[in-house]
This record gives structure tokens, C-alpha cells and sequence, in this order.
């Protein structure tokens, strides 16, 4: 899968609402409208950093990191899901506790249901990028909520909310044009920022598990075990021990018995043979250790 087109695409997306939206806020003082305009600039800041944080990953591996430098991608995925998410939800959730505390008549608020109108059909055209994406990668929505894909995940889940506040940032402004119900502003605010900071945990939560270090899937885990298993000169694997160092790269390693009257220099050959066929038939299984059971 394309991670950059994804993350490129929110990246252009969020610059062009921001400021349509910041345009429409600060003239109107409209919270709903703000609530958008934060979340997008968030969103952009965010894109940014997951960008930075594929562009560190590439850097080869050094004696210091012998394993390369996939985990960035992990770090940076978690420092812009925190962004996006907490610090944004922050913002706004106090920036409508103060509307709805000191509700004021918001000017021109047509301008507002416009905005948000596009807004929310720009977050839904980032969710189709996604998809299409997906299906040219042959993958599925639940295939990618699975992976370790945390930058194209935390873009999926910045659209799939950014849909959800929309639409109540477009109920509050729009109860505010049709009825002057000004506090609807402010309380729809309030609502994208609580919404905002729940899905900011739950997707710090995931990045958490895969810094500290999570093993590859289990239907991979199986998948390798049965390779390894057809070979005639292994007779069992007594483990399999794995870690995720990035979202395309994971380390295995192997304790195997092998059949009886090998020779050092058969097993040695073996182990090579092996490790080669394993990276041939699953090329993120980058970094292989086997050891014969003694």
C-alpha cells in the first residue's frame, strides 16, 4: 500500500481547509467553525510529522542500530495522533465550555454551514483516497486496522472522525442559522473535542503496544511456522519469537530441531537455506535468527 499518497492527500486536504475555515471563524466567532479550523490545522501538523517519520525510517541501519531505524515510523505516528487528537480536543473543548458559558450571537452563520459542508466532504473524499488505496494494495478496511500501518491508520482514523465532528459541527451552526440557537455552537464543540481526545487515547493505547514492542500477527506467526515445518530436515520448531520493527519490517527468531546425523556444516548450510527461503516467501521478515536446538 501507498502510505505517502495517503498521508500526502490529508497533507494538501487539511492546508486548504484550515484556512477556509480559519477565514469563517474568526470573522463569525463561530466555535463549531473553529472546532474544524484546530482539527485541520492539527491534522496538518500531523501529516507532517508522519511524513518525517517515513523519511527517518528509511535511513540504513548503523552499529548503534542494527536493526534500522524502523520503530520511527511507530514514534512519530504516536506523536501525531497525540497532536491531532489530545491536543486539538483540548483546544476545543475549552473553546466551547466558553460558548457555552458566555453564549454570543454568531455573525453570518451561513458562511459557516458552508464551510463545515465542505469540510466534511473533503473528509470523506481522504476516506475514498484510503479505499482506493486499500483496493489497489488488495487489502481490506479490517486487514489495515490489523496492521502495523500506524501512519495510513491515524490518517483513516483523522477522516473517519474529522466525518463524525463534521457532521455535529454541522448540526450546531446549522441550528444556529435556521433557529439563532447560539449555545448550539458551543455545545457542539464541546462535543468534537471530547470525541477528539477519547479516539486520541485509543489510538495512543495501539501506538504504545507496537514502541514497546508487539510480535508479528499470529496467522503469520502460523504461516511461518508451517514453512518451516515442511522442511524434511526439521523435525520440530521448539519457538518462535518475533518483534514488529516497523510497519513493513519484523524480526524472527527460531529454536529448531533438526533430524538426527547432521553435521555441523549440513546444519550451517540448513540454517542459510532456510533464513533465505523464509525472506524469499515473506519479505517483511527482514532480520532472521536461527538457532539449533542443542
Amino acid at each position: 500500500m501507498r502510505s505517502q499518497v495517503v498521508v500526502t492527500a490529508s497533507l494538501v486536504i487539511n492546508a486548504v481547509f484550515f484556512v477556509a475555515n480559519l477565514a469563517v471563524a474568526i470573522p463569525s466567532g463561530s466555535r463549531a467553525v473553529l472546532s474544524q479550523a484546530v482539527f485541520s490545522v492539527t491534522d496538518l501538523l500531523g501529516a507532517v510529522l508522519l511524513i518525517w517519520g517515513f523519511r527517518a525510517s528509511q535511513r540504513p541501519a548503523s552499529p548503534r542500530h542494527p536493526f534500522g531505524y524502523g520503530k520511527e515510523r511507530f514514534f512519530w505516528a504516536f506523536i501525531a495522533s497525540f497532536v491531532s487528537f489530545t491536543v486539538a480536543g483540548l483546544i476545543v473543548l475549552v473553546a466551547g465550555l466558553e460558548r457555552v458559558l458566555n453564549p454570543t450571537p454568531v455573525s453570518e452563520p451561513v458562511y459557516g454551514v458552508l464551510v463545515v459542508g465542505l469540510s466534511l466532504a473533503a473528509s470523506v473524499a481522504g476516506i475514498v483516497v484510503t479505499l482506493r488505496e486499500l483496493r489497489r494494495a488488495r487489502q481490506t478496511v479490517g486487514t489495515l486496522l490489523e496492521s502495523a500501518h500506524l501512519g495510513v491508520k491515524t490518517v483513516f482514523y483523522q477522516d473517519v472522525v474529522s466525518v463524525g465532528a463534521g457532521a455535529v459541527a454541522f448540526v450546531g451552526i446549522g441550528l444556529v442559522a435556521l433557529d439563532g440557537i447560539d449555545v448550539a455552537d458551543g455545545i457542539s464543540a464541546c462535543i468534537v473535542g471530547a470525541l477528539l481526545i477519547i479516539v486520541g487515547f485509543v489510538v495512543s493505547a495501539e501506538s504504545r503496544e507496537l514502541l514497546i514492542g508487539r510480535s508479528i500477527p499470529e496467522p503469520l506467526a502460523r504461516e511461518i511456522l508451517g514453512f518451516v515445518e515442511r522442511d524434511p530436515r526439521i523435525r520440530r520448531v521448539r519457538s518462535l519469537q518475533s518483534m514488529m520493527l516497523g510497519p513493513d519490517d519484523a524480526l524472527v527468531a527460531l529454536q529448531v530441531n533438526f533430524v538426527d546425523g547432521l553435521t555441523t556444516d549440513h546444519i550451517e548450510r540448513e540454517i542459510d537455506m532456510l533464513g533465505a527461503g523464509l525472506r524469499a516467501e515473506f519479505p517483511q521478515i527482514r532480520h532472521i535468527v536461527i538457532e539449533p536446538e542443542s
